[in-house]
């Protein structure tokens, strides 16, 4: 998005972390008569393209389905929010969430021996493992913890520093030569670690690059080339995520999400089935455009992205990944553009991973003219405007990063999984609570439900990443489609609302299939 709109609201200081009520859990076992699932979960190993699809080592089609998590391009040097809280916290709410991959923006900063990151809260027993690290080390820790809960990461050179975003890819303090060395030396420190699928280039290149103009100091097309080429010399396994430019032929669109020359101009790399592009959209809380004041919209919108980047997938030339896109959602306007680029981003329910890629801006509530997932307690979940993102979310990835190649247990293996009930707030008219559930068994899961039963007269009146029955005092809740496949140890979860409050925290069956 523009970033002279887009600029981070750094808190002064740190906010509180919302202390949660514990619960008990108790175990079900499945009957282990029961057929099991045994095909691998989608995501393993390395990723490569297919015409307009990506696909994981075992060529089975994935889709990318995450949140933008900002920080590491700022002068703190390392994700915002970890004033408030622990880092692993963060990384299980967004995969309790249902997203699938962490974009980690990044400066070319973190390379210099002076940069120092900050802002980190360590009181409490927060943050313990982050202690005394750079920069770089810390980024080693959230893609470490990021693989072993099944996300991946996709690092996003966000800008040539921290002072601000450039227009081309780089600048007379940050020359070409220091852009692809710090590109190589990310490639090559996380080879051989499949959490880390690829690298998105640059961020948002704008006026005055052009896309196929043969110009070599403004040719973002070029210049994508010569980097990703760099990039697979040391790492020929990562994906190369190239975005767009702000105008081609005279029309003009969003920095970094004019994707029309590729048509003309594919970028060619040395390895075949590496790239994917990238767009970026926004609404009006960013900036006005010509197409939301056109008498049709929101109905013109998909003829608008068709032009700019949406051809690419619908020709089967390539995958298209929208990078970012994100609105405070404070106007009709922009309610309705969302609702319409979702629509557009197409239903996983319906198409699977034959989709468009996404990741949301923003995980932080403190980006400036979008706001985040989270509020400003960095805590709680805004539930409507990710509510607006349950239809084009995706299954998780197997944990760890691990071989492709594993076939698992082989044995038959038990499917078991425990909930924890959790009351976030109560208001004594209402309350919000979370169920978290884990897989504790020894095989994957396709699938659960958990039932609880209220020892008053307390109804569900909403709920989020789960579909439920209620009948009388007792709920049933199962799991949505994009979360029901658990990892060994791996965990979801799912939020409502409810009232009277004052209910407590009732003990939670799981049955897992």
């Amino acid at each position: 998005m523009f970033r002279s709109l887009r600029r981070a609201l750094c808190a002064a200081a740190a906010a509180l972390l919302l202390i949660l009520a514990g619960v008990g859990a108790q175990t079900v076992h499945a009957d282990p008569a029961a057929p099991e699932d045994r095909a691998a979960a989608p995501g393993a190993g390395y990723w490569h393209t297919s015409g307009r699809q990506m696909l994981d080592a075992a060529g089975q089609p994935v889709r990318i389905a995450g949140i933008n998590w900002f920080g590491f391009e700022t002068a703190n040097y390392t994700p915002h929010g970890l004033w408030a809280r622990d880092y692993k916290s963060m990384i299980d709410q967004m995969k309790s969430l249902g997203y699938n991959t962490i974009r980690l923006p990044y400066s070319d900063d973190l390379f210099k021996s002076g940069t120092v990151p900050n802002s980190i809260d360590f009181s409490g027993g927060k943050n313990a493992d982050l202690q005394g690290l750079g920069s770089l080390q810390i980024m080693d820790r959230i893609v470490a913890y990021a693989g072993q809960g099944g996300l991946k990461v996709v690092l996003d050179r966000h800008r040539p520093d921290a002072a601000g975003q450039s227009a081309l890819w780089y600048t007379s303090a940050v020359p070409e030569s220091t852009w692809i060395a710090n590109l190589k030396a990310l490639a090559t420190r996380y080879k051989g670690n499949s959490t880390v699928i690829g690298i998105d280039l640059h961020n948002e290149p704008h006026d005055p690059a052009c896309w196929g103009c043969g110009d070599t100091t403004r040719d973002w097309r070029l210049a994508a080339q010569r980097a990703g080429n760099a990039v697979l010399s040391v790492n020929p396994e990562l994906l190369i995520f190239v975005e767009g430019v702000q105008t081609f032929n005279g029309v003009s669109g969003w920095w970094g999400g004019n994707l029309m020359g590729v048509a003309q101009y594919p970028v060619q790399l040395d390895v075949p089935n590496r790239v994917v592009y990238s767009a970026h959209d926004y609404a009006t809380s960013v900036a006005q455009q010509s197409w939301f004041s056109d008498p049709s919209f929101p109905a013109n919108m998909p003829g608008i992205w068709d032009k700019y980047w949406g051809y690419i997938f619908k020709q089967n030339i390539a995958p298209v990944w929208v990078g970012e896109f994100g609105t405070t959602l404070q106007s009709t306007i922009d309610q309705k553009w969302l609702a319409a680029l979702v629509s557009y981003l197409r239903p996983t329910g319906t198409y699977g991973a034959d989709s468009i890629s996404w990741t949301f801006w923003s995980w932080n509530p403190n980006s400036g003219d979008t706001g985040g997932i989270l509020k400003d307690d960095w805590t709680t979940v805004d539930t409507v405007k990710d509510g607006y993102l349950a239809s084009v979310k995706a299954p998780g990835f197997p944990s760890g990063g691990g071989d492709p190649g594993d076939p698992g247990d082989p044995g038959g293996g038990t499917a078991a999984c425990t909930a924890a009930y959790t009351v976030s707030s109560d208001w004594g008219g209402g309350f919000n609570a979370e169920v978290k559930v884990t897989n504790s068994g020894t095989v994957a899961l396709k699938s659960w439900k958990t039932t609880w039963t209220w020892p008053g007269a307390q109804k569900v009146t909403s709920m989020w990443n789960a579909s439920y029955t209620q009948s009388g005092s007792t709920v049933i809740a199962s799991n949505a489609d994009h979360n029901g496949a658990l990892a060994v140890g791996g965990s979801a979860s799912f939020g409502f609302g409810g009232a009277p409050g004052g209910g407590g925290a009732p003990t939670v069956s799981c049955t897992a299939t």
